[in-house]
């Protein structure tokens, strides 16, 4: 299991606080959901797999992004992203684990051309469209 990062060490060096911006926040939302509409359309076959996992973990990454923004906060670091999450969320355990090893296979594609297995994302795709949903419910709070 990927481990999350400590949220103190978030806190201590790449968190800051920044001005809300409902307009920026609303329009990291709209660019999340036009990648997701792109990845849900998309015919899933062993040759784009690791491509849509990756725009599920991009949407998921730009929606708790709006999270932090909507909460006066902005990240330098993805994993306090998912940090945070974790950290005002405890009872989402297994979705911050998720995203955790979804941004680790995105961090494997990326620097490495290694391929999502097509199983994980059989496994997993109903929890992304979850998550999505989660957080999409916490901005709205």
């Amino acid at each position: 299991m990927t481990d999350i990062m400590n949220w103190k060490e978030c806190e201590n060096n790449f968190i800051r606080e920044v001005e809300i911006d409902i307009a920026r926040i609303d329009s990291i939302i709209d660019k999340a959901f036009i990648r997701l509409k792109r990845a849900r359309d998309t015919k899933i076959n062993e040759e784009n797999v690791s491509l849509v996992v990756e725009d599920y973990y991009e949407v998921i990454k730009e929606l708790l992004t709006a999270y932090l923004l909507n909460n006066g906060l902005r990240s330098k670091n993805h994993q306090c992203l998912i940090s945070y999450f974790y950290n005002k969320n405890p009872d989402f355990e297994r979705e911050a684990y998720l995203i955790a090893q979804m941004s680790f296979f995105r961090n494997r594609l990326n620097y490495y051309g290694e391929s999502v297995p097509l199983d994980f994302y059989n496994k997993n795709k109903d929890d992304f469209e979850n998550i999505i949903k989660i957080i999409r419910d916490l901005i709205k709070k």
